[in-house]
């Protein structure tokens, strides 16, 4: 007989920052080709950015919602609870079919909720064959969009989650390269500051709703303004001053 486990495939899809034409055609397969959908969403309730995505791609009665506690950084019981009940939730959808996809904004192994996901499901389902499709990333749109250049030649890319703090952000603007930061809405200010300490705010460009009817895309020099959305993305081109080529 088959093994049936092994037949189960859990595959996490990045459905790009927002705009439908931004998902891959290997992940609009994907999608489609899967049994069933999973999109996470807040314990509020509200249509996520993936949800809204994936509407574009495939019928709404093929989605499963999942609770995730997608900003809980305080409360981390609360945060594993919701972590082990969603997997329990998504457990349940692979006992009943043979492939189930999860859509997450972006990439599926760049700071995304589908890496706990699979980690759990690697112990509640042993045997699960477990895949992603890459997606576009805001960093990567977000430089489309304003005509940064995130690298050249020899120049290092750092990309920064600025949730725990601006620390680490300070300390990679200090470096050399192009500097991107994720999720810094709440911590704008203090985002601004370390921009000034460090002179890189002159170049440097944040966006928020990339692709979105809300988009906002605009120099760093506005960001005294905030709070911003928490997916705010900042990107902070490295210091370019020997012409064409002058970093290879």
């Amino acid at each position: 007989m088959p093994d049936v486990m092994s037949s189960k495939r859990l595959i996490g899809v990045g459905v790009g920052p927002g705009d439908p034409e931004l998902v891959t055609v290997k992940g609009i397969n994907a999608l489609r080709a899967a049994d069933v959908v999973v999109v996470p969403v807040m314990d509020t309730g509200e249509r996520g950015r993936a949800e809204a995505t994936v509407l574009h791609y495939v019928p709404a009665g093929k989605i499963v919602r999942v609770v995730f506690a997608l900003n809980e950084r305080s409360d981390r019981a609360r945060r594993e609870a919701a972590w082990d009940a969603a997997g329990e939730r998504v457990a349940g959808l692979l006992a009943g079919h043979a492939t189930v996809a999860f859509a997450t904004i972006g990439d599926p192994n760049v700071y995304s909720t589908f890496t706990y996901l699979a980690h759990t499901i690697a112990e509640l389902v042993p045997g699960t064959v477990v895949e992603t499709v890459p997606g576009i990333t805001a960093m990567q749109d977000l430089a489309a969009r304003s005509g940064a250049v995130l690298t050249e030649g020899t120049e290092p890319l750092t990309l920064v989650p600025v949730t725990a703090g601006a620390a680490a952000l300070k300390e990679a603007l200090a470096g050399p390269g192009t500097v991107v930061a994720y999720k810094f809405g709440r911590q704008a200010r203090e985002v601004a500051e370390a921009l000034r300490e460090t002179g890189r705010i002159e170049d440097a460009v944040w966006g928020s709703a990339l692709g979105l009817d809300e988009e906002s895309i605009q120099p760093a020099s506005t960001l005294d303004d905030g709070p911003l959305p928490y997916l705010s993305t900042l990107i902070a081109p490295a210091r370019r001053d020997g012409g064409r080529g002058g970093k290879l």
